[in-house]
């Protein structure tokens, strides 16, 4: 059977506790407890059908339990995420594994092992998401569509159990006339009211029962937009350094747009300025210390043409612009905001080819830290190649040279130098204030001749495709919540039976202010105040 007829001839879905339309009891109908009213008796098709893959999946996901421990979960997870930086706030050019395993030890590697460094971004935390957004659709539509179908179909004459189980009951031997003035003080205080045969059924904000629903929506539209960030080209939130000179693609912009960073600007606050303001801090902590603007002069290109694969894009200007912190270079979706800078990176080092015996020194030659060149002819015979290059150079575990990132912190190089003395050459390991041989016979050495620097400043990339999405579920959320809280559900039902007038009463919250009410709709008649069994229960 797929249906259960009532006596009063509605068909109710298999399930229904009480009939949809009069409110009849399918099972115990002389007891005397009250009836659960939380979803008007209705039939969810979680409890009903529990038989197929389809039907357990749907009674998992629908447990409002499964609900409660998935985003705690995601709570957790997040939490998490947040005890170490995410890899997106690393330093630039380090070694991820490296950098959690050294800075943060034991727990730092089990963090980069377990994947929290990437969370928000990785497949399992998609996947909590997900799970969130089905089960509060799947919560929603086993709940909502049978608690509208029972609410559409009520009607006005309800069956006496129906009424003698409700909360609030009372019965009484009024006149029509007191009937009249309760119906006339109904519609008074905004009740929707309905007759047939002389029975009453009177009620208002209906409209409140929809609205954990409405916060439902709220909350998966919030979770495709969290989720929507993770589609290229709907969110971009990444940091680039640029050295000044520099040219660099615009991380998110599919290389369309290129940003040059023209000259690095600080400026601190001083005593002979007019503003006087930061004086007492000035004589504190001293001039440079007070920040006043940072400040990165950016010209904006953007790439015309057709590019090869290899080849140098050609760039055609867009706009130059001042980027100071809060005041971003703006275009198309992306901001572009000052967020960090570097003084004084090295940007070349100048190197001698020295005799050791006679001092007498060849060159400089000029070593560009950020692409250096392999070979440099010195002239007459002699020439150095550059077999390695470490920009932040330390000894691994193993003793070997190696690169802690590829920013020239700690720059060092092994040379091969050639001269007409020693044309098979002569190996150097070069570093600041190193220079090591590898049999310690060389004729030759490199030594230092001079540095250059240049500024450098960090810009963070942001485009967000998905706020307006955002804020539309978190603006949908909060109109649920307003709707399910400030308002409730009231219905009052008075119908005569056996020649007395039957008054119940039902509210989904605030029976304080129900009650009240009630009384209010009743004052001026002869009609007494039902009982509130409940109360009267803790009275009891």
């Amino acid at each position: 059977m797929e249906h259960v007829k009532c006596q009063c001839g509605h068909v109710n879905p298999v399930g229904t506790f009480f009939c949809e339309a009069c409110g009849k009891p399918f099972q115990h109908e002389e007891s005397v407890s009250l009836l659960d009213m939380k979803y008007e008796g209705s039939a969810r098709r979680s409890i009903t059908y529990n038989k197929t893959l389809v039907d357990k999946i749907w009674s998992f996901f629908s447990s409002v339990k499964v609900g409660i421990w998935l985003i705690v979960i995601t709570l957790v997870a997040s939490a998490i995420g947040t005890v170490f930086p995410q890899q997106m706030y690393l330093p630039p050019a380090v070694t991820p594994s490296e950098y959690y395993a050294d800075q943060y030890g034991v727990l730092g590697k089990l963090y980069y092992n377990l994947g929290f460094d990437n969370l928000y971004s990785s497949w399992w935390y998609m996947v909590l998401l997900a799970s969130i957004g089905i089960s509060l659709v799947i919560c929603s539509l086993d709940r909502v569509v049978p608690l509208y179908k029972a609410l559409k179909n009520q009607r006005v004459t309800r069956h006496p159990s129906f009424l003698k189980r409700q909360r609030l009951f009372g019965v009484s031997s009024a006149t029509p006339e007191d009937i009249a003035i309760v119906q006339e003080n109904l519609i008074k205080r905004r009740y929707h009211v309905r007759t047939e045969n002389e029975n009453i059924l009177a009620e208002k904000g209906r409209f409140s029962r929809w609205g954990p629903y409405v916060n439902h929506i709220g909350l998966i539209i919030f979770l495709i937009g969290a989720m929507l960030r993770f589609v290229p080209g709907m969110y971009v939130d990444e940091v680039i350094w640029l050295r000044e000179g520099e040219t660099k693609e615009i991380p998110g912009t599919d290389g369309k747009y290129y940003l040059k960073n023209e000259k690095f600007i600080k400026e601190v606050y001083s005593k002979e300025e007019e503003d006087k303001v930061f004086d007492e801090a000035i004589d504190r902590v001293g001039n440079s210390m007070i920040p006043k603007n940072y400040q990165t002069n950016a010209v904006l290109y953007e790439a015309v043409g057709s590019t090869v694969a290899g080849q140098e894009p050609k760039l055609k200007k867009v706009t130059d612009y001042k980027i100071r912190v809060n005041d971003p270079l703006k275009f198309e979706s992306f901001a572009l905001y000052q967020t960090d800078y570097k003084e004084g990176e090295l940007s070349k080092m100048f190197l001698h080819l020295e005799d050791k015996t006679t001092h007498e020194k060849r060159g400089p030659i000029e070593v560009n830290l950020a692409n250096p060149e392999e070979k440099y002819d010195l002239g007459n015979g002699y020439r150095v190649e550059l077999l390695s290059y470490f920009p932040d150079f330390y000894f691994d575990e193993e003793g070997k040279p190696s690169t802690k990132t590829k920013v020239p912190n700690n720059p060092a190089f092994v040379f091969k130098m050639f001269t007409p003395t020693t044309p098979d050459g002569e190996v150097s390991f070069v570093a600041i204030r190193q220079n090591i041989e590898p049999a310690g016979t060389n004729k030759y050495k490199m030594t230092f001749a001079g540095i250059e620097t240049r500024n450098a400043t960090a810009l963070t990339v942001r485009k967000d495709l998905t706020l307006w999405i955002l804020a539309l579920g978190g603006t949908i959320f909060m109109i649920g919540v307003i709707q399910g809280m400030y308002w409730n559900h009231r219905r009052i039902w008075m119908q005569r039976i056996d020649g007395e007038w039957w008054i119940a009463g039902h509210t989904n919250k605030n029976w304080y202010g129900f009650r009240n009410e009630i009384e209010k709709v009743l004052s001026g008649t002869a009609v007494p105040q039902p009982e509130d069994k409940a109360l009267m229960e803790k009275i009891s």
